[in-house]
């Protein structure tokens, strides 16, 4: 209730309310929209805990240093609840109230698009880690993402389930009230019938978000002949999914996207989920050199592998502070300082990500490479292979 009053009350004020015209001269303000509750916890959490590592070395290193100035590093962390009215009023209240130079996040797509609208309307950078949906960023010069995009993420599938599975008919289940899946189960289905002609995706069965019961969709789609059943769903969800599935018959492949890949995905679905593929951002098996570095350090400090949402937000971060220091210099004026962001993110090339190499351009969105992984007998996210644009 907090959270709607909130909206009402910025939705009469926002028009009369004047950016901050200044900040401090010795401390970079970025916010964080991020999902610390509701339905996807681990999501905040992940983003939150990469973060602070990042945080702590650049302050304990003396700070950001941009041109001639050092600057050190305030984050401020806002809950989104996972809800997309939620997401809103954090934007708002991060760039109206807090007068943060950018904000990262938010990471689902159902929070991100519209949130993605009040910082390009406040001519803030917005940089969403994780959100592949390409509303987010659509028409919006103010806002970038840090991963693919579905339409490529959604080929990738379809071709990964044919040449590794040879599956002729595929099956699909999706939340139709989710931006998320919804968009990445269409993506997936034009792309599988693109290489198998028209009707060879069988089942095209939906649910609506908090559905727990899934058992009606797997029935019909255990019996339509697919040969393999991809859902596009948040690692909360696969669980129940998958299981039901195994027990209403199911013994055929399931594909799943980067929404699978949170380190709680293991802990609810255990041995049911071992042997299946999702397309995503990063193996962490197997990782080598900076990304290694980042998994050694994220799992000394919080006791656990990190997943591909905390791996997007340190590449997010780091995104933002080749843009800020490539500005030559902050103004100390808030809206000269966002323009000037913006401009130079546009123009960020040959990134170094520790989820891949990134080029960027107007429109928002990195060109950069996908990977599937399995998950291994050990339950370990194994790198299977790459696809690239």
């Amino acid at each position: 209730m907090k959270k709607m009053l909130w909206i009402m009350a910025l939705s009469l004020i926002v028009p009369l309310c004047v950016t901050p015209a200044s900040w401090s001269a010795d401390t970079i303000k970025v916010g964080f929209n991020i999902p610390l509750t509701g339905d996807i916890p681990k999501v905040g959490e992940s983003s939150k805990f990469a973060a602070e590592i990042l945080k702590g070395e650049i302050n304990a290193a003396g700070g950001l240093k941009v041109g001639d100035k050092t600057y050190q590093l305030e984050f401020i962390y806002e809950d989104n609840e996972s809800k997309a009215e939620s997401a809103t009023a954090t934007a708002l209240k991060l760039i109206t109230q807090d007068g943060v130079l950018a904000i990262i996040g938010p990471q689902s797509s159902k929070q991100a698009i519209p949130a993605g609208q009040v910082c390009n309307d406040n001519k803030t950078p917005m940089i969403s880690p994780w959100s592949t949906n390409p509303k987010t960023t659509e028409n919006r010069p103010y806002v970038f993402r840090a991963c693919f995009l579905d339409p490529f993420q959604g080929p990738v599938a379809a071709k990964f389930v044919t040449e590794e599975f040879k599956a002729k008919k595929a099956a699909v289940l999706y939340d139709i009230a989710s931006d998320y899946p919804k968009g990445l189960a269409e993506f997936f289905k034009d792309a599988f019938e693109k290489i198998h002609g028209p009707g060879s995706v069988v089942a095209f069965e939906t649910f609506t978000t908090k559905d727990k019961d899934f058992s009606a969709q797997l029935t019909k789609i255990v019996a339509s002949g697919a040969d393999v059943l991809f859902t596009p769903q948040y690692y909360d969800e696969v669980p129940l999914i998958v299981k039901q599935a195994q027990e209403l018959g199911w013994k055929k492949p399931i594909m799943g996207s980067d929404s699978w890949g949170s380190a709680e995905l293991m802990k609810l679905c255990g041995d049911a989920c071992k042997g299946y593929c999702f397309s995503t951002h990063y193996a962490a098996a197997g990782a080598k050199g900076a990304t290694k570095e980042f998994i050694d350090k994220y799992n000394t400090k919080y006791g656990y592998v990190p997943d591909d949402v905390a791996a997007l937000t340190w590449d997010a971060i780091n995104l933002l502070f080749t843009a800020v220091k490539n500005t030559g210099g902050l103004s100390g004026n808030l809206d000269k300082d966002r323009d000037a962001i913006k401009d130079k993110l546009t123009q960020v090339k040959d990134f170094e990500g520790i989820t891949g190499k990134m080029t960027f351009a107007p429109g928002g969105n990195p060109t950069k490479c996908a990977v599937v992984v399995k998950i291994s007998d050990k339950g370990e996210f194994e790198f299977f292979k790459s696809a690239c644009p």
